[in-house]
């Protein structure tokens, strides 16, 4: 019997080292693995700016999605250029035009606008003429740009898990 049991667990051995190398089962091994389909990426630590008012301040955390290892990459590499534009972004606000949902809505879609332009900056790529014009027509409708074919592409959108005014 105990020949049987023995010989069991070596044929069971290399399927369970199997299982383990394709991420199957096992504990924690996720460090240097790719995970598949979009993933969150904080940007810490979360923002503290003064408003343009007087002893007024916002702390807000930002959560960015992103899709596929290429955008975790170039976000991280420039992480320090986003985190500047992003501080510009915050603090150039009074307390009054952060109040109502939809300013905060569009500080939200600044702040993605943003980071695309920072990310594409960063790797080489310029917004062209034709882009910042139809970006600033107020006679043409606002719809979301295709940022797919560009550097930042992977990075889908922006979330605030913190917002706090004071």
């Amino acid at each position: 019997m105990r020949l049987f049991i023995l010989l069991c667990s070596f044929l069971l051995i290399p399927t369970f080292a199997l299982a383990e190398e394709h991420g199957g089962g096992g504990e924690g091994g996720g460090e240097g693995k790719v995970a598949a389909g979009p993933t969150y990426l904080e940007v810490a630590p979360k923002f503290v700016v003064n408003l343009t008012e007087p002893k007024r301040y916002l702390s807000i955390n930002v959560q960015l999605l992103i899709d596929g290892f290429q955008a975790e990459m170039a976000i991280k590499k420039h992480m320090p250029a986003i985190k500047h534009e992003l501080i510009m972004l915050f603090s150039d606000r009074s307390l009054d035009s952060l109040q109502t949902m939809e300013q905060r809505e569009a500080l939200r879609q600044q702040t993605i606008e943003i980071i695309h332009k920072t990310i594409d900056k960063a790797e080489g790529v310029e917004e062209s003429e034709e882009e910042a014009a139809a970006t600033t027509d107020p006679h043409k409708k606002n719809k979301p740009k295709d940022y797919s074919h560009l550097p930042s592409g992977g990075f889908k959108d922006a979330f605030f898990t913190e917002f706090l005014l004071q």
